[in-house]
């Protein structure tokens, strides 16, 4: 069985996505005031590997092309937290974030040249700025919990995207700060929290832990069918699993800025568009109105 660690052909099934999805990707339909809002989403991002996964990397794509074309994206990922709240460069083509190790070479090559979000910077710091105090970090790009499902999302690299760090890991936090930045979906916005629905490295070393992932994501998933934003913001006592499914917050706190950036929550507000397992961890990864 090939090793996904060690690829043949690294990034090769993004290099296959491209060649067939670049050319009429461009002509997805924008986003437009009649449309509604915008979705606020949760995305299980995935290391590198995920750009060797084909059938994930699909799941990304289709799950991009069934919304119109945002007219810009904010991210909250795991792998940024700083307080006070902090934005990333909006400059066009700023350079990405490696924030990985031990990888092939060629993922350190890997380009997403978003256009200019300036406008996006400078709505998100009228959001935000009004009672917190709000870094702009000029020099930082999109990290690896931005980057990589974007590019299988909108491969394009046409939409303006600024990042958002997480104030702390605190759920009443994220809960917080996707209340305050839901506004901007009314303007065509995606409010993305990139994470992961279960992130333990411990069941890819035993196999047989994945009981305890697959105890976590089975009430997750109940928890977001009935709306119970509570259950989830308190997920360490109430989620079975927990301490196997998240030994740390980062990748498990982003669903709650999702849930606080969506315009309600309950029976039926909510769609899985990927639900899969893979190194014993749940991609699960939801759409909220």
């Amino acid at each position: 069985m090939p090793d996904p660690f060690r690829p043949t052909r690294p990034a090769g099934a993004y290099d296959d996505l491209l060649a067939r999805v670049l050319p009429t990707a461009r002509d997805q339909r924008v986003w437009q005031p009649s449309d509604g809002p915008m979705p606020a989403v949760f995305v299980s991002h995935g290391a590198p590997p995920t750009l060797d996964d084909p059938e994930w990397l699909a799941d990304l794509n289709a799950w991009g092309r069934s919304m119109p074309k945002p007219r810009a994206i904010v991210v909250v990922s795991a792998h940024w937290e700083n307080a006070p709240v902090a934005i990333s460069s909006a400059v066009a083509g700023t350079p990405l974030f490696y924030d990985f190790g031990g990888f092939h070479p060629r993922y350190y090559t890997l380009e997403y040249a978003t256009p200019d979000g300036t406008d996006l910077a400078r709505r998100i710091a009228g959001t935000l700025g009004g009672r917190t105090p709000l870094h702009h970090h000029a020099d930082r790009g999109l990290d690896h919990g931005a980057f990589i499902p974007l590019m299988a999302m909108f491969p394009a690299a046409d939409v303006p995207v600024v990042q958002v760090s997480m104030p702390s890991l605190e759920p009443a936090a994220l809960l917080a700060l996707g209340q305050r930045l839901r506004a901007l979906r009314d303007e065509g916005v995606l409010v993305m929290g990139s994470g992961f629905m279960t992130h333990s490295f411990a069941v890819m070393r035993d196999p047989d832990l994945a009981r305890h992932t697959a105890a976590f994501d089975e009430w997750a998933a109940d928890a977001l069918d009935r709306g119970d934003v509570d259950a989830l913001s308190d997920y360490v006592a109430k989620g079975p699993g927990a301490r196997v499914a998240h030994p740390t917050a980062d990748h498990f706190v982003p669903l709650l800025l999702t849930m606080g950036a969506a315009s309600s929550v309950g029976a039926g507000s909510t769609i899985t568009p990927i639900d899969r397992s893979r190194f014993g961890n749940s991609t699960r990864s939801i759409q909220v109105v």
